[in-house]
């Protein structure tokens, strides 16, 4: 049974309407409300499971004033629920409004936990190891991802990204011109039909999708920085650089075919030529 002036957040199946659970459907049902990211998408999911309850929107362009309305709802004593079009409310989806709205009022939240795209991609990636981070979506202006990627960089974690299909090769190209030539994977549709997992090196990934635009939603997972790629050292970057601006490369072509080669970024061969004593 669901109590009243509770809200309830609740993941919903990202490609598999069979992933849902039983203890959401049940909260589901029993809910006075329910607010959705998309009611027409929500929709065919409660019209699967025959659940009649009222929607309401609640979307990223009316999180703040639908906050309000909601959190009257629930004073009143309504049950109400949370959900988005996939996974959970308030991971790179609407929800952490409303729920920051609630602990100041003192209001109940509950968390039903479900599906999870974040989860599921690393697992699928093969290169779960430990530690990780979720960096959501990069900016989609190609300056400010370069900033933020190389925030990025030197972190010694698995990191996963959420990324659009049509965005998905530059954002590759960046990495690896930021990043380093590391190993990664590409997992898109998840759960779904056409469920894939492309595993490779970012230049290797490049290759593949240079010639193939992938469709649906994917993730990009990247493997942790580490010393272990650094095979060679500064002082070895250094002189091949120094070798390749020789040959007549220019020295952005010099960089990234040296970093490339060891799976280092441009910017730390960039500190090993600056650091390089002179002759």
């Amino acid at each position: 049974m669901v109590d009243k002036g509770i809200l309830y957040i609740c993941a919903t199946p990202i490609g598999n309407l069979e992933d849902i659970t039983l203890r959401v459907l049940n909260t589901l049902r029993q809910v006075d409300l329910i607010a959705a990211e998309d009611t027409r998408h929500s929709r065919k999911l409660l019209q699967h499971y025959g659940i009649t309850v009222p929607l309401i929107s609640y979307h990223q362009h009316n999180e703040k004033s639908r906050s309000q309305e909601l959190l009257a709802r629930l004073k009143e004593g309504l049950a109400l629920a949370l959900i988005t079009d996939a996974g959970m409310p308030g991971i790179s989806d609407p929800g952490s409004e409303l729920i920051r709205c609630c602990y100041q009022e003192n209001i109940p939240v509950d968390v039903l936990p479900g599906p999870s795209a974040v989860l599921t991609a690393l697992v699928l990636s093969g290169l779960a190891d430990g530690n990780f981070a979720f960096q959501g979506f990069l900016p989609a202006n190609a300056g400010e991802c370069r900033r933020k990627l190389q925030e990025y960089c030197e972190l010694p974690l698995t990191q996963i990204f959420y990324e659009a299909p049509h965005r998905l090769l530059a954002t590759l190209q960046l990495m690896a011109e930021v990043f380093g030539d590391r190993p990664a994977a590409v997992v898109r549709e998840i759960t779904k039909l056409h469920q894939s997992v492309y595993r490779g090196t970012l230049s290797e990934l490049i290759r593949q999708f240079a010639t193939k635009s992938p469709r649906g939603e994917c993730c990009i997972i990247t493997s942790p920085y580490t010393a272990l790629l650094k095979t060679g050292g500064p002082g070895e970057w250094a002189c091949e650089v120094q070798e390749a601006l020789d040959q007549g490369l220019s020295r952005q072509e010099a960089l990234k075919e040296v970093a490339g080669r060891y799976g280092v970024s441009k910017r730390e061969v960039y500190n090993a030529l600056l650091r390089k004593p002179k002759d």
